[in-house]
Order: structure tokens, then sequence, then C-alpha cells
């Protein structure tokens, strides 16, 4: 048996590891020989995908990011396609990241007609699109939408498609964890030290827009904090050269970490991050958080002039509560000033802290139960078995 996935950038990375661990599973306990061959990343091959392209820097945000990514995502659909023209699958997933996978999933739906495509963690269309036709498009390719979010399920459920909720692969992911001790021992830190953590990038994008702004909060923060240290964490090695020299540049007492946003989380007291999937690890393990996004001004303003962008929320976890718990900066707001302000708010008033923990507890009432990729992946190896 074969499925084939797709899937691109950092956060999909990580989600499919998850995926790929749990259909070997299932399909070893069902006797079942299965290849799994994606588009994807390193912890995917890993996990024990067969990779056709590597796509995790190959991604952006906004219409302007994308331009550079063009070519390279040009290259891994054509192998992708003559895979899937040589080879057709049992099952195909589809994994986030809209753009190439819509226009994947169309291909393969024209191919062959009789194809089950599942798409899992479906693009938050349902927060943002100002396009209704891209949502038809995708519902009238897809067989079943195995929905992690539950606004997501109830969106897709008004749509002529399968509809599945999971529940959030991160509560498995989560329980990875260190626990803070072990963590913070792990980076030497004292216990009187206090810890941030901060997320710049997982696009190269955000190199240009988001690093900045972090680190000039994180300088000021540090000026007022004597006993604070900094953790960085690098979602890929490739950004270590720049975010090294960024660190020297600020001055900052920081410790750049490779490859363990879990531990980099655990270790802390309060998080400094992009918008992503990371909002939600950060709120799973408990740790207060300011949220921030900025975009090329150009991107933003033809999304706000053309096509009338609005979104009530841009992290995660004030999406599954459908309110502001978590505070978010975007474009710009995105300011120093407003991030050192939030900041020190969550780091020294017990009061807005408390707050946002106790929000986070109502958060992962919404997200289900653990066990998501192995439950995703039977209902996965079920659609192949058609």
């Amino acid at each position: 048996m074969q499925v084939f996935i797709s899937t691109g950038e950092v956060s999909g990375d990580l989600q499919g590891a998850l995926l790929v661990s749990a259909l070997h599973h299932q399909a070893a306990a069902q006797g079942i020989d299965l290849e799994v061959v994606a588009l994807g990343g390193d912890r995917m091959a890993a996990a024990g995908a067969r990779l056709l392209a590597n796509t995790t820097s190959i991604g952006a945000m906004g219409l302007i990011e994308s331009l550079p990514f063009v070519w390279p995502t040009w290259r891994a659909q054509t192998r992708a396609k003559q895979h899937l023209r040589a080879n057709p699958p049992d099952v195909m997933v589809l994994l986030d990241y809209i753009g190439p996978n819509l226009v994947l999933g169309r291909y393969a739906r024209r191919q062959y007609s009789d194809l089950p495509i599942a798409y899992y963690i479906a693009p938050q269309m349902w927060v943002w699109s100002p396009w209704p036709g891209q949502t038809r498009r995708l519902v009238e390719m897809t067989d079943r939408i195995i929905a992690i979010f539950p606004g997501e399920a109830s969106y897709f459920k008004t749509y002529d498609v399968e509809v599945e909720w999971v529940g959030h692969p991160l509560l498995d992911r989560v329980q990875m964890a260190p626990s803070r001790a072990e963590a913070r021992a792990r980076f030497g830190l004292a216990p009187e030290t206090t810890a941030i953590a901060l997320f710049p990038a997982s696009r190269h994008q955000e190199l240009r827009h988001l690093l900045p702004p972090i680190f000039a909060a994180a300088r000021r923060l540090q000026a007022e904090l004597p006993d604070v240290q900094f953790l960085v964490s690098l979602s890929l090695s490739r950004y270590r050269e720049t975010v090294a020299t960024a660190i020297a540049e600020h001055g900052l007492r920081a410790t750049l970490v490779d490859d363990d946003a879990l531990a980099v989380i655990a270790a802390s007291d309060l998080a400094i991050a992009k918008s992503g999937t990371v909002n939600l690890e950060i709120a799973l393990l408990n740790v207060p958080q300011v949220v921030l996004y900025r975009l090329n001004p150009l991107t933003m303003w033809i999304a706000r002039r053309i096509y009338d962008f609005k979104a009530p929320h841009i992290s995660p976890p004030n999406l599954v509560l459908e309110r502001g718990l978590v505070p978010e900066l975007l474009q710009e707001a995105a300011t120093p000033d407003r991030i050192v302000a939030e900041a020190r708010r969550l780091l020294l008033e017990a009061e807005p802290r408390q707050t946002m923990l106790t929000g986070y507890t109502e958060m992962r009432r919404r997200l289900g139960e653990p066990g998501v990729a192995e439950r995703t992946a039977r209902t996965i190896l079920t659609m192949a078995g058609r």
C-alpha cells in the first residue's frame, strides 16, 4: 500500500512526521506492507517517508513574498506529478500548504477520478479566506476533510464533503516535552534567571520582517531585567548564521538552540513568537506569550485594499477560543515598544499572567484528546483500503 503525502514549510514537516510515524505503526498493527512517499522535510524522512523533494524552506506568506519560491515550487510539483503518473498511490493526503496543494490535488483528481484524497489540517480559509471560490475548489477535489480545529470542522460541514474532527496533533507532540526543571538544567539556567524564548522565523521572509523588532525588544528587556537570559529557537539550520549575527549585533545574552523547541518553551517564563503552530505549543506548555506578525507592506496593502482582508485573530490559541486571550501585534502594531509593553505586563503583573494560563486550560479542552495522529492514520488507511 502506498500513501502519498504533500506538505511544506517547517510546521508541515513537523505535523507530517507525527502522521508518518502513526501510519507505520497502524500499518504494522494491521499487517499492511506500507510505503509513504512525500513532499516534506527531514523530520518526515526520519519518521519513515521517502522524500521526492524537501519543501521545508519552500513557502511564504503573502503575494510578494511568494515570488522567489515560484521556481522551486514548480520543480517540486513537477517531480511529484511524474511520480503520481508512474506510481498511482492508494490514497493521497494533502497537509496544509494551501497554494501548492490545491494545484497538486486538482492534478491528481483529473488523473485519477477514483483516487481517495484527504485534506488533513485544511488551510485556515474558515478564518480568513476572502475567496469563496478557493474553498469550493478544495472541497470539489477532496473526499474527506480531517479537521484539527472545531471551527474548521463546523465550517467545512456546510459544504458537500465528508468531515471528521480528530483533535489537534500537538496534543500528542507536547507529551514529549521535558519538565521545566529538566529543560532549565539542559540550558544551564539558574533558578533565579528569567528565561524568555524567542521564536523569530520559520520562513525566510520572517528573518527580514520579524527578527528585527523581536531582537530590538529583547535588547530593551535585557536592559531592564539584569537577570534575563534569552533562548532563541532555530527552526532551520540554514538560518543559523543570520540569527547568530543578529544576536551579536544586538548584544543579547542568548543561547541559540537547534531543533529543540519544546525544551526551549518548557524552560521559559515568557515567549515572544511569530504567529504560527508554535503558539499552540507554547500554550499547551503553559507559558505566557506575545504574538506578532508582519508582511511586506505592499502585500498587506493589496490584501486590505483589494481583497478586503480581515482576520479576527491570527494566532491558533485565539482561533480556538474565538477571543483575544493572547496579545496579537499585527503589521504596524508589531513594534519593539508594543512588544516590550506586553512582555513586561506578562512578566511583572500576576493578574494578566494568570488570566492567560486559565484561558490555556479552556483552550486545551477544546482541542480534543491525545491520540490524534493514530486516529488520523486509521482513517487514512481505511480510505486507502477502499
